[in-house]
C-alpha cells in the first residue's frame, strides 16, 4: 500500500504557489522543481492534474501557476483524487490468484475485503475533513518561526 508521491508533490506545489505568489514572484515549474527536488516534467504533470481539477491555473511559457480556488475550499481528498494518488483498485491491491482449492485462498477475500474497504473509507473521510489551507497555514507558521529565529 502506498499513495504515490504526486499527492505530496501537489501539496508542495500549492505551498509554493501560495507562498511565492503573495510575494509577487512568478511561480514556474522550474521554481517548484527546485523546491521539491523533483524533475520539472513531473511537476508540470502534477500542475496539469491540478489545473484539470480547477485548483490551479497555468499558462505555458513563463506565465507560471496561480491558485484558481480558495484553498480553504479545497480538501486534501480533492488533491488525492486530482492527482490519482492510488490506482482505481484502491489503496490495497489484493494478490491476483488465491488458490481456490485452499480453505484460506478460497475465503481470504470474503474475510479481508470489507475490513480493507473500511480502512480506505476512514482515510478518505479524514482527507475530506482537512482543508489544504490548514496545511498551508501550518507551513507558513513554520516559515515565520524560522525567520524570527534567523533575526
Amino acid at each position: 500500500m502506498q499513495i504515490t508521491s504526486r499527492f505530496t508533490i501537489a501539496l508542495h506545489a500549492l505551498g509554493c504557489i501560495y507562498h511565492f505568489e503573495k510575494d509577487g514572484m512568478r511561480v514556474t515549474s522550474a521554481l517548484i522543481s527546485s523546491s521539491t527536488g523533483v524533475n520539472p516534467v513531473i511537476v508540470r504533470t502534477v500542475l496539469g492534474q491540478l489545473r484539470t481539477a480547477g485548483i490551479v491555473e497555468t499558462r505555458q511559457g513563463s506565465g507560471g501557476a496561480h491558485l484558481a480556488k480558495d484553498l480553504s475550499e479545497v480538501s486534501l481528498y480533492e488533491i488525492y483524487i486530482a492527482v490519482e494518488s492510488v490506482s482505481r483498485e484502491g489503496l490495497f491491491h489484493f494478490h491476483d490468484s488465491p488458490n481456490p482449492l485452499c480453505p484460506i485462498g478460497r475465503n481470504i477475500h470474503d474475510a479481508v475485503d470489507s475490513a480493507l474497504d473500511a480502512v480506505q473509507s476512514a482515510m478518505e473521510s479524514k482527507l475530506q475533513a482537512i482543508k489544504v489551507i490548514d496545511v498551508i497555514n501550518n507551513l507558513e507558521e513554520k516559515i515565520k518561526i524560522e525567520n524570527e529565529e534567523d533575526k
